[in-house]
């Protein structure tokens, strides 16, 4: 696995991290869960910044929005019992289609390939 392809896995894992911090958000009421929920944030920014470091700025960001609100909309309908609704389906389907777009025609060099 090449380093570029180490840093954009770093971009989903923070995206799935933010999708945990998200629900927190919504469905924490114990002070536990307010604390995995902090904690997650956390974690998910400290990963989002570490591959930005090495990644174009932008296209990160965008990857990082799209994945965690794709992600977190579909948690509320498979886990919490959110309606399902075809619109929703397909705008989210519009977004993982730019999110996998960008991903492809972004040309990413590595600060230790400049040097």
């Amino acid at each position: 696995m090449n380093n570029n392809n180490k840093h954009w896995l770093l971009v989903v894992l923070a995206g799935v991290i933010e999708v945990i911090w998200v629900t927190g958000l919504k469905h924490s009421t114990l002070w536990w869960e307010w604390l995995i929920t902090i904690i997650a944030i956390i974690i998910s920014f400290k990963v989002l910044i570490d591959a930005a470091k090495h990644l174009p700025l932008g296209t990160v960001y965008a990857v990082f929005t799209g994945l965690g609100t794709a992600g977190t909309v579909l948690t509320e309908m498979l886990v919490f019992g959110e309606p399902v609704k075809l619109l929703k389906l397909l705008f989210i389907a519009t977004l993982a289609a730019g999110v996998i777009g960008l991903k492809l025609v972004t040309t990413s060099h590595t600060k230790e390939s400049e040097v």
